[in-house]
């Protein structure tokens, strides 16, 4: 396993298994805790810790008032900001954020977007004068592969925990009035979940990489797709091409793992529902 890794790897992938006893299409043991249970980011509006395998991922998301952008007067704001911080791995450093961070930030902020989890209108108080800023923070504690599905994971269900409380401008002195009493949840209009594959020698294709498989392997790809089946990002960072067949198994497989993720989230949020 040490001195050559990947013919390794290949004797358990020509059993069709991997050496952790999974097999190709298989996902590690996932799991999430919401809300007020991590008593590590109780100030924060929303919260949850998602584990897939063994890496660890936090999201605490934070939300302040501000004045909408001029082009903007409709919208709110959405920050995502994902830190893989020098405790989770020994490959990454303490500091400014590095290239995979800052890669996984736009991630998601893409995933954001292009799902419409969130509609920015929907976080506009007063046209023109205030907004929700909703500052999403994501923070991988253990990292052993696969960032982005739990980061996804965790930032569906951090924001699905949000409660605003109800927010008034006052007509004589123009400022606002904030209700701490009366609270919303957070609208969400889409349920994105991303689906990562690495691909071995070219034409292997295996579900949740560990971060040893992500290191041997010659590319990875990521689809998210919401609960419609609709298709709304296809992340792929280089690596080998896919063939049209190829990937079309991989949303097959995407849209069938999204099905696992939102039954396992709505089964959390009923448990510490209030009766």
């Amino acid at each position: 396993r040490t001195v050559e890794p990947l013919e390794y790897y290949r004797r358990f992938l020509k059993e069709n298994c991997r050496p952790d006893g999974r097999e190709l299409g298989e996902f590690r043991t996932t799991t999430v805790n919401i809300g007020k249970c991590l008593c590590s980011i109780t100030t924060a509006d929303g919260s949850a810790l998602v584990k897939l395998g063994n890496t660890t991922v936090i999201c605490g998301v934070k939300a302040e008032l501000a004045a909408p952008a001029a082009d903007s007067a409709d919208k709110g704001y959405i920050v995502p900001n994902v830190e893989l911080p020098s405790l989770c791995a020994e490959r990454f450093r303490s500091g400014p954020p590095g290239e995979e961070a800052q890669a996984a930030s736009q991630f998601i902020a893409d995933v954001i977007e292009n799902s419409q989890m969130i509609v920015k209108e929907d976080l506009c108080i007063a046209n023109g004068k205030l907004a929700w800023v909703l500052y999403c923070d994501i923070i991988c504690l253990d990292y052993d592969g696969n960032l982005l599905d739990a980061s996804v994971f965790a930032l569906l269900a951090a924001l699905k925990n949000v409660q605003l409380p109800s927010v008034t401008i006052n007509e004589e002195t123009g400022l606002s009035e904030v209700n701490l009493k009366q609270k919303n949840p957070l609208i969400i209009r889409k349920h994105p979940v991303a689906t990562s594959f690495a691909v071995f020698d070219d034409t292997l294709l295996i579900v949740d990489p560990t971060a040893e498989e992500e290191d041997l392997a010659t590319g990875t790809v990521t689809i998210v797709t919401d609960e419609e089946g609709r298709l709304c990002s296809v992340h792929k960072p280089g690596g080998s091409p896919l063939t049209g067949a190829k990937l079309q198994d991989c949303i097959t497989r995407a849209i069938t793992r999204h099905k696992e993720v939102k039954k396992l989230i709505d089964k959390v949020i009923k448990s510490i529902t209030p009766k």
